[in-house]
């Protein structure tokens, strides 16, 4: 048998995000397969090597709620506050098929390799397709299949959709990138009673996450008024809210609410960009982090965030809750960093695998030039990612030792088939939208 391939890069700034925030300047990082085996300063040891130039080498950045498909409907209906009635759920109910979900979960899957990402959890219909794309392009990914009481493109009933659950369950058994998830939609898409039989679900495999938006629009919040409790209290009576739980946008927690996330060991994604364009405020990210809550940056649907790259969304992470606390220090850009990578792992519950880059741990790695005069002079590495560094300045991505993109060369997905296949689909959803905005 081969030894595993082993490639040593040299000549980098390593930002490690360990426990101790270990930062290499000219430093070199070895890998043997897909897993980092040692790292250091100055002179490398002997074997095959590539020279990192100076670059920034981090670890690759983890985004723990998407929807990707929705690339479809990026920049539809933007300044129609009912979009999501008017026009998504009935273009997903009319045309959405296995064949578009690949279609647009294959632009994603590009444009989260040009910008870093490495791991995404996603949530949408199909998610057996969209694990496909994930296989191909070669990223790590937590795949969500959608349960809900409207009328979902992929089942027609709660049965169904949980035998799809069953389905992707097993289709990703012992696959080494993907991991199946159940993902009911939110609290008042599903009610009680299917939160409940979810927690049955989630009990049996407990070794999968679910996912699911909580406490996102004030229409829950109604809702669950509606039942005597809050969104949050109702969740946790039906059994979901458990460190098994991805909470996505988790916008207006009570106190109580708080401390029941905190106590149930539940994992919050925060998506500052999607928030805020939906006009709906602030999350207290900083009170649930000092509860010890986990907390990952995500970007959400590119429908919804539109960019897909973690960059886009730092500036307004800090923002946000600078504005909310009126303080330039309430989210440090040490922490925001840390949220995009290792607590981001920890958010999917694979920080013992992914999201700092230490020996033993997956050879997950993005290469980030420091060859642009917009990212000098550089006195504090992490404001630099946060408030200059853009997606485009990602030369190279990695995932499991092996490289999706060099030179901002995509390796894994063929760019120009994508762009053409993607683009002949969006001008067929044009050409539906305008029949709903003329009553057809």
């Amino acid at each position: 048998m081969l030894p595993p391939e082993r490639l040593i890069l040299y000549n980098a700034r390593i930002l490690t995000m360990d426990a101790d925030l270990t930062d290499f300047s000219g430093g070199w990082i070895e890998m043997e397969g897909d897993r980092i085996t040692r790292l250091g300063m100055g002179t490398p040891p002997e074997g095959p090597q590539q020279d990192m130039d100076g670059d920034l080498i981090m670890p690759g950045m983890v985004n723990p709620h998407c929807h990707m498909p929705m690339t479809l409907f990026r920049g539809l209906g933007e300044d129609v506050d009912d979009r999501l009635f008017r026009y998504i759920l009935p273009l997903e109910r009319a045309l959405m098929t296995a064949e578009l979900v690949t279609v647009g979960a294959t632009l994603a899957a590009l444009e989260m390799i040009r910008g870093g990402v490495t791991t995404v959890a996603d949530m949408y219909y199909f998610e057996d397709h969209i694990g496909g794309v994930l296989h191909r392009a070669g990223m790590r990914g937590v795949l969500g299949q959608t349960l809900a009481n409207f009328d979902a493109p992929d089942h027609k009933s709660m049965d169904e959709g949980f035998a799809l659950l069953d389905k992707l369950a097993d289709l990703c058994d012992g696959h080494p990138l993907l991991t199946a998830s159940a993902a009911p939609h939110a609290p008042y898409s599903t009610g009680v009673e299917v939160m409940e039989r979810i927690a049955a679900w989630s009990d049996a495999h407990p070794d999968l996450p679910v996912q699911m938006h909580l406490a996102e629009t004030k229409a829950e919040l109604d809702w669950a008024a509606d039942q005597g409790a809050t969104t949050v209290e109702l969740t946790d009576r039906a059994g979901l809210l458990t460190d098994r739980l991805i909470a996505a946008h988790v916008m207006y927690p009570t106190e109580e609410d708080m401390d029941l996330i905190a106590e149930s060991g539940t994992h919050v994604a925060y998506n500052a960009r999607s928030n805020g364009k939906a006009g709906r405020g602030v999350a207290p990210i900083t009170a649930l982090r000092a509860r010890g809550v986990q907390v990952g940056i995500a970007t959400d649907g590119p429908m919804s965030g539109n960019t897909l790259d973690l960059f886009s969304q730092f500036a307004p992470a800090v923002m946000f809750q600078n504005i909310a606390q009126g303080t330039r220090s309430a989210l440090p850009s040490v922490e925001v960093i840390k949220m995009a990578t290792i607590e981001g792992a920890a958010t999917l519950r694979m920080a013992d695998k992914i999201g700092s880059l230490e020996p033993g741990k997956q050879a997950d790695l993005i290469r980030v030039s420091l060859k642009d005069p917009r990212l000098h002079p550089i006195y504090d590495i992490y404001s630099m990612l946060v408030y200059a560094t853009m997606p485009t300045d990602v030369i190279s991505t990695m995932v499991a030792g092996k490289w999706l993109m060099q030179d901002r060369q995509v390796q894994t997905i063929d760019t120009e088939k994508t762009m053409a296949d993607f683009l002949q689909t969006a001008r067929m959803l044009k050409i539906n939208m305008a029949k709903l905005d003329m009553g057809g």
